[in-house]
């Protein structure tokens, strides 16, 4: 009962932390500001360094506010297994990148598009579930899966709109980059969460203790990007440069979803991470039509709500195990 309630509290808060980021991200993007624009490299190695700072003080409070213990933990479970610990390489450094990538992806994609796009990182979490775990997926989570694509879609599929204008007025090569940089955005996501998913379930270890690991990495790749790709402005300019209150909330809240996206893997799994975040999807736009006034919702988006809905619900469908599950 309590692991069903964590878990359902995780996704709740996946979707808070989801919306909110989506929202401010896109305006921190597009917000006309005197002086340079902050350089997204440089929220990605911030951003690693709050989620370090943070889980360390969540390993001091699970031990007590002890700090000889504190050291104790990180001692033995950092620098005394660095096998463990170089396990967590990997997902760190195509996280980083992905990162990175998703602001690329906005930087030369629509919104509408960006998003779109972007939920195929639903079906390939699946496949990688099924290929890495040996999940097996009953026919209603197959098809909740495919009605899920399509409520996506239709949520935001564009309209003949000032925005669609601006969307056709892209360069080609602009939309190329943007698309190339979402798809591949897409498999590493999938693949980097079902691997943490794996190390995770496998270890007894703390969830923090992971992060911490995690964040280590991603801050050592952070800053080699940063400084291979950005150098010259960092050098000139400083790693905070454009930095304002949208930015760094931008950067906590992105700092959050690191840490809310482990608890979900945790007592959830990636594919239920995926719902949430496409409700949240759902939400960001109704919440850009009350109060943001800027989207004008069609019946095609009440058609995508809905789907959505129904397969979130079709999904956690408790139906008799099929015989013969697909394994794909």
């Amino acid at each position: 009962m309590a692991s069903s309630r964590l878990k359902y509290l995780s996704l709740g808060v996946l979707v808070f932390q989801t919306t909110s980021l989506v929202l401010t991200m896109r305006y921190s993007r597009t917000l006309q500001a005197e002086g340079p624009r902050y350089l997204a490299s440089s929220a990605v190695v911030v951003a690693e360094v709050m989620k370090i700072i943070t889980c360390v003080l969540l390993v001091f409070k699970e031990h007590s506010y002890s700090m000889r213990a504190l050291n104790s933990v990180l001692r033995q479970e950092i620098a005394h297994k660095p096998i463990e610990t170089l396990k967590l390489a990997i997902p760190s450094g195509i996280y980083t990148l992905q990162n990175n990538l998703l602001y690329l992806a906005l930087s030369n994609l629509d919104a509408a598009t960006y998003q779109v796009t972007y939920q195929l990182k639903i079906l390939t979490t699946a496949l990688f579930s099924v290929s890495m775990l040996g999940r097996r997926l009953g026919v209603y989570q197959w098809l909740s899966l495919l009605i899920l694509m399509a409520g996506v879609a239709l949520v935001q599929w564009p309209s003949e709109t000032p925005e669609t204008q601006e969307k056709e007025a892209l360069s080609t090569g602009s939309q190329f980059v943007g698309v190339t940089a979402v798809l591949v955005a897409c498999c590493s996501s999938g693949f980097a969460g079902v691997y943490f998913e794996k190390i995770l379930k496998e270890s007894k270890q703390s969830v923090w203790v992971r992060n911490i690991q995690l964040g280590m990495f991603g801050l050592v790749f952070g800053l080699f990007g940063m400084l291979a790709f950005d150098g010259e402005r960092v050098t000139e300019s400083g790693m905070f440069q454009g930095y304002n209150t949208v930015t760094w909330t931008v950067v906590a809240l992105q700092a959050l979803g690191g840490l809310v996206i482990a608890a979900v893997i945790k007592y959830a799994d990636n594919i239920l991470k995926g719902f949430a975040t496409s409700l949240s999807i759902i939400l960001s736009t109704l919440i850009s039509y009350f109060w943001l006034q800027d989207f004008d919702p069609t019946g095609v988006f009440f058609l995508g709500a809905i789907l959505v809905i129904v397969a979130t619900f079709l999904y956690g469908y408790e139906g008799k195990p099929s015989p013969n599950p697909s394994r794909a």
